[in-house]
């Protein structure tokens, strides 16, 4: 076994691997950029080396700089993780140039592998039912075009040189069909560093299956069983289970069969991850992921390996932990994975500091922040994932929506709600899903993910009037001298006129408040409805919210302006205005075109005098490695531009301004 490894990665993964590192007695270092230089990965593993600026192009991705970090610390071998360096053949190539050793695939098999195309190539060579469509990447958008011709609609454009949704289009319609090729290949360009793509025939009702593999390199490989994650959206999994369920048993070898024979073909070293599209009785191999997956934990919780202790002892000589015999499944394991984006905003990523962070007791987590950290625009949007094992899937998907909505991340926003309606699907419950569904199904599932803000607007307000209140007593929830303001209106006992606004998920109310009785009650009026509450401490920023017979726990977190509240296992933040300071406030432009988050310019269309209907993008940024355009909302004429490309911009940075017609 090694001595000491360095991890070329970032976030919960950089965790995770630390974490198995340890158990084993080997020595850990790290690499971080400068966005990550208070990360919790940096932190967790003890030693990490800088290197480079916070866009990946600058620090995670510079072969250079990894290696050198990895001599520098004394590592005997580097471990990629996930995403960035983990598929490229000539990182592993490098890595054992430089006399270390690369923790995965040997860099033939990553290149056999690691591109879509030549895994496809491989597949057939292997007798595994492949997807009609091109055979080979091109950079070539006008040949990219006529392939997806050739092939006929609806056609699905891949990022040849990766995975996780990245660079990937479904082409339904020949209309801006130039315009998505471009977008794609930039998209690949940023991800991977190659803006190859492939065309495929789209499978839209398939059903996404993967069976993990793992192998020592010397023509032994067994499989660790299989996964679904048909549930997804742009093309990128959001909860994963083992085993997948409604799988025949025929199908089930066979696809197990096929995965291993495909790895004994190219005699893998390493873990690795065949991937198949199901549809109907029949099944298609769609690519290999040579590497670890995002998804592993599950198949862990399902047989009791681990699967990065497996990766070390392939790679420092001592092979498989045993034969196919010896592997067995066991239950059912969930994972769902906590990202910060908003799923009603078309799933936009969502930036800033965490205020407050708390997962729950009694189930697997694995996270890449916590209270304090910093979630920037330059890498993915998760921030952490949930995993439970129950002994029937029900009790699983019962155990994990339980277990989202106990955990609280405040500062930005995040799918948990999101999630728990996903669980709750009926076709998530019979698993009848299939990898169009989040899709077909979003608009319900974002109206049923949706918070009642009535209570927790008043919820917020009381907490937000006890704010008011500290200076009378110690413990302002305990004081009988926190009163609402005493100017009332005839019979309810409120205040004739608002006294705070609050804003929450694109809803806004008007508060009025009523004085604080003496057992804590206060009538509280959000907009035309009326609550009775109290709120009983229980510590730790944990209340009982008490309205008429009901009684339930909140959690409340106050920072400023905003009043972070984890009520029924959804977290809200809500900004809490004065009333006056909030009618007093300026209007906003109509033609003021913002960023709907920090990032980078990439692409800017207009220059000021050009005509705009609305809809027109006026200029193209890029996020958490996502393409996002900033439309018109208005038909009008350029006055003001304020971006250039190449420049970065905050949340809400004015970046173009529209005279309306």
């Amino acid at each position: 076994m090694f001595k000491k490894i360095l991890i070329a990665n970032r976030g919960e993964i950089a965790c995770r691997i630390a974490r198995t590192c340890r158990e084993l007695g080997v020595a850990v270092a790290g690499v971080h950029s400068a966005a990550d230089a208070d990360g919790l990965h940096v932190k967790t593993i003890g030693e990490s080396v800088l290197i480079g600026g916070a866009p990946a192009s600058d620090s995670y991705l510079r072969i250079d700089k990894v290696i050198a970090a990895a001599k520098a610390t004394g590592a005997e071998a580097i471990h990629p993780g996930f995403g960035f360096l983990a598929e490229n053949a000539e990182f592993a190539r490098a890595v054992e140039a430089a006399g270390l050793v690369f923790i995965g695939p040997t860099p033939e098999t990553i290149e056999r592998l690691g591109d879509k195309a030549s895994a496809k190539r491989e597949a057939d060579a292997a007798g595994v039912p492949t997807i009609p469509g091109s055979k080979t990447p091109s950079e070539d958008a006008e040949a990219i075009a006529k392939t997806v011709r050739d092939i006929g609609l609806p056609v699905m454009l891949k990022a040849a040189a990766g995975g996780g949704g990245k660079g990937m289009r479904a082409i339904t319609t020949l209309d801006g069909i130039d315009q998505e090729i471009a977008s794609a290949m930039r998209e690949a360009k940023s991800s991977f560093g190659n803006a190859g793509l492939i065309v495929e025939k789209l499978v839209e009702r398939g059903r996404h299956i993967e069976v993990q593999i793992a192998g020592d390199g010397r023509g032994n490989v067994i499989h660790l069983y299989d996964r679904e994650c048909s549930l997804q959206r742009r093309h990128q999994k959001l909860i994963e289970e083992a085993p997948a369920a409604n799988l025949a048993a025929a199908m089930r070898d066979k696809m197990l069969g096929d995965a291993v024979r495909l790895g004994q073909r190219l005699n893998y070293r390493g873990v690795g991850t065949v991937e198949f599209i199901v549809s109907g009785d029949s099944y298609y191999f769609l690519e290999v992921n040579p590497r670890l997956q995002v998804e592993h934990p599950v198949t862990e919780m399902i047989t009791g390996l681990d699967i990065v202790e497996i990766m070390l002892r392939v790679a420092s000589g001592e092979g498989l932990p045993g034969v196919q015999g010896d592997v067995f499944c066991q239950g059912h394991a969930v994972e769902a994975r906590l990202c910060a984006e908003d799923a009603a905003d078309n799933f936009m990523p969502s930036t800033g500091r965490l205020s407050y962070v708390e997962y729950p007791n009694g189930v697997r987590v694995e996270a890449g922040v916590e209270t304090g950290s910093e979630v920037t625009p330059f890498y993915d949007s998760m921030v952490a994932k949930l995993i439970v094992w129950g002994e029937t899937r029900d009790a699983a998907l019962d155990k994990l929506s339980q277990a989202i909505g106990d955990t609280a991340i405040f500062g930005v926003t995040t799918n948990q709600a999101f999630l728990r309606t996903l669980i709750a699907l009926p076709e998530t419950r019979a698993a009848t899903f299939h990898t169009r569904l989040i899709d077909e199904r979003l608009q319900s599932l974002i109206k049923n993910s949706a918070e009642d803000h009535g209570l927790a607007f008043a919820i917020g307000a009381y907490a937000w009037m006890a704010r008011q209140r500290q200076t009378v007593a110690s413990n302002p929830w305990q004081s009988e001298a926190m009163t609402g303001w005493h100017m009332r209106s005839d019979g309810d006992d409120l205040s004739p006129i608002p006294l705070l606004h609050l804003e929450a998920g694109g809803k806004s109310a008007e508060i009025r408040f009523g004085a604080r009785q003496t057992d804590g009650m206060m009538r509280i009026a959000v907009g035309d409805d009326v609550f009775d509450i109290r709120l009983d401490v229980l510590g730790g920023g944990t209340f009982v919210a008490v309205t008429g017979d009901r009684r339930e726990s909140v959690r409340i977190h106050d920072d400023g302006e905003t009043i972070f509240l984890q009520h029924r296992g959804v977290s809200i933040a809500l900004k809490a205005v004065p009333y006056l300071t909030y009618i007093s406030a300026a209007a906003e432009s109509s033609g003021e075109l913002r960023a709907p988050m920090m990032g980078m310019i990439t692409r800017v269309n207009v220059k000021v005098g050009d005509a705009v209907k609305t809809g027109d993008v006026a200029a193209v940024m890029e996020s958490m490695k996502m393409e996002l355009r900033i439309a018109s909302k208005v038909d009008g004429v350029v006055a003001a531009l304020h971006c250039e490309a190449g420049a970065m911009v905050e949340r809400n940075a004015v970046v173009v301004v529209v005279e309306p017609a």
